[in-house]
């Protein structure tokens, strides 16, 4: 399901798309030069940020969105309320699959991902969307 894209108004969402974009120049992206940021909002309202940290063993790098959970999680932290992703690119990127599965740890289905272009393109969508059929504790139950 392909969500459509939007322009976000609200202040809080800006606050985020803003965070991101600042933190997004940080990345460590040598090989790829594919630089990406994100920030998220916690439950306590803190904004925390994180960038794609490559490395020459490829897949040993570190996604944006990971950066901002471990962030977040070190501070105390432990529910996401939103979450904003940029990158230069001539379409909103999307959390990869590792990242959806991260951030559905510590987000409810109903969160808003806003995935945004340096160029302003925006894509709104909610976790359930974004991860339809998430792996969770409830799978672990007996």
């Amino acid at each position: 399901m392909k969500a459509p894209l939007v322009n976000q108004t609200s202040s809080a969402s800006k606050a985020l798309i803003e965070a991101a974009k600042t933190i997004r120049p940080n990345a460590y992206a040598p090989y790829s030069k594919f630089q990406v940021g994100a920030a998220l909002r916690s439950e306590s309202g803190k904004i925390y940020s994180g960038v794609n940290v490559e490395n020459v063993a490829y897949p040993e790098g570190t996604c944006a969105e990971a950066g901002a959970i471990a962030a977040m999680i070190a501070a105390g932290d432990q529910e996401i309320k939103e979450i904003a992703v940029i990158a230069d690119s001539p379409s909103p990127v999307p959390p990869c699959g590792g990242c959806r599965q991260k951030i559905r740890e510590f987000a409810k289905d109903d969160v808003t991902v806003i995935m945004t272009t340096t160029s302003g393109k925006e894509q709104s969508i909610l976790v359930g969307q974004l991860l339809p059929g998430a792996f969770t504790l409830d799978h672990m139950e007996s």
